[in-house]
């Protein structure tokens, strides 16, 4: 009797482990004119190998392996799916300029799930169209507006000058994560980061964003469990923040955004929290890890930062006292500048990849990406790709000047209709900081903390430097 069961369990466990290794293999068989490239095991695909860290401005060993065995363009088993690895500045041109008609947003279902059914990182369609509408509204609304630039100038200064007198030591990436959250809560939110409110949901931020790069487990205690409740505190939050704005008698409050989106009708409560979700992802997370990668490379590149400090030097003698604010003008004279931010996105790689589907069959040199395979254009192997670059690996923002940041091997804010709206935002604010750190300051990197890709970019230790006012 035993043996039976035994016999019986054996049997089917055989028959389970054989239509998962169909389920997983079929479609090889199925599309053999797919590029060539290797779909590993049954459930977990290429998946962890795709995703082992590996510094910031490297390939890492995944995808240096598989080009040089495959070339740029590969098949491999990633999230669940089988997929098209582009590290090809012309396919991935290709994909993100024809979203909609070839090619499709299609992130896991468990980062739509955590980011919102609206969030611009996810929706398609006119849905992605309507919304993006009003993200671009808010860049346009803010833009180099006197205002907003006085905010900004007003935020740099303010954490730059907290250090005096703390010793030392800084750990800048909390630093810098303080520097950009206080700047978009007050646009967007139109808080100031002494009230209550504001420690709040960065707390309940800080939380959601860990849920959002963890196992998507969403049982009691976990990271994305936490995460879920997280997003559901920043939703009462806001719920609040906006029955008092709609009561101006309440209390004189600084216009912000989301006065706009009040008066916006076609967007459920939900869409507005999503909103305010992604412009802190954009807003936050994204500007306070350039920020960080931006003092890091300066810290290993003594010339390159004493050309900026001599630039902005020279803005603030044309402005005849330390004192005023900075503006559009002076902005505009920070052409080094953006050299160092255009390099440091380039060999930083804050957004390695994006997820895409094919809609169709889509024919590209001499094989076909298949209907239904998901995409993944890596953003940060063409910026590493020596093809395209002199000497890829190394920090030069002289590669920059004088010539455009637009083009096919760069694009660190993705592109086509999916080009990140508050890109330019980001920069100046970035601008912004480097120009009262640089100018007060002078750093020397603690250790050797280097940006590590998770995918998202993390500094194990929080990038700590010592840092020695400039008198």
């Amino acid at each position: 009797m035993m043996s039976a069961v035994l016999l019986v369990t054996v049997a089917a466990a055989a028959l389970l482990a054989a239509a998962v290794s169909l389920r997983h293999f079929l479609p090889l068989l199925r599309n053999p004119g797919a590029p060539r490239g290797s779909f590993g095991w049954p459930l977990v695909g290429e998946t962890l190998a795709f995703l082992r860290p590996h510094p910031s401005n490297t390939t890492g060993a995944f995808l240096h392996d598989h080009i040089a065995r495959y070339g740029a363009v590969f098949k491999s088993h990633l999230f669940g799916a089988p997929t098209v690895v582009s590290c090809d500045e012309e396919l991935n041109h290709l994909v993100l300029q024809s979203e909609g008609r070839l090619f499709q947003c299609s992130y896991p279902g468990p980062v739509r799930g955590i980011l919102g059914r609206s969030s611009l990182l996810v929706v398609t369609g006119e849905r992605h169209r309507r919304i993006r509408g009003m993200a671009l509204a808010f860049a346009a609304s803010t833009g180099l507006r006197p205002a907003y630039l006085a905010d900004v100038d007003r935020a740099a200064r303010a954490v730059v000058s907290s250090w005096r007198g703390r010793g030392g030591a800084v750990a800048f990436c909390d630093e810098a994560r303080k520097f950009a959250f206080n700047v978009v809560v007050e646009q967007v939110l139109g808080l100031s980061p002494e009230e209550t409110v504001t420690g709040r949901i960065l707390e309940d931020y800080s939380t959601f964003m860990k849920g959002l790069v963890s196992l998507p487990l969403n049982i009691p205690g976990t990271p994305y469990a936490r995460a879920l409740k997280a997003r559901k505190n920043i939703s009462l939050t806001l719920e609040g923040i906006m029955e008092e704005r709609r009561n101006p008698s309440s209390r004189k409050q600084k216009a912000a955004f989301l006065d706009v989106l009040l008066t916006n009708k076609e967007l459920s409560h939900d869409d507005k929290v999503t909103f305010v979700l992604d412009s802190l992802l954009a807003g936050y997370e994204t500007t306070s890890v350039l920020m960080s990668l931006l003092v890091y490379f300066l810290g290993r590149s003594p010339k390159c930062l004493e050309q900026l400090k001599r630039e902005h030097e020279s803005i603030r003698s044309s402005k005849g006292t330390a004192e005023s604010l900075l503006n559009a003008e002076d902005y505009k004279k920070m052409e080094y500048t953006q050299s160092v931010i255009n390099e440091t996105l380039r060999c930083g790689n804050v957004v390695k990849f994006l997820h895409r589907k094919a809609l169709k069959d889509v024919r590209y040199k001499d094989y076909v990406i298949p209907a239904g395979w998901k995409v993944l254009p890596v953003l940060g192997a063409v910026h590493l790709d020596p093809s395209l670059h002199v000497d890829p690996q190394q920090f030069q923002p002289c590669r920059w000047e004088g010539s455009t940041a637009a083009g096919k091997r760069f694009a660190p804010f993705g592109g086509g209709p999916r080009l990140c709206p508050g890109s330019e935002l980001g920069k100046v604010e970035v601008a912004f900081f480097l120009h009262h750190l640089v100018l007060n300051y002078r750093w020397r990197l603690d250790g050797d903390d280097a940006p590590m890709a998770h995918p998202y970019v993390e500094f194990g230790r929080g990038l700590p430097i010592e840092i020695d006012p400039i008198l």
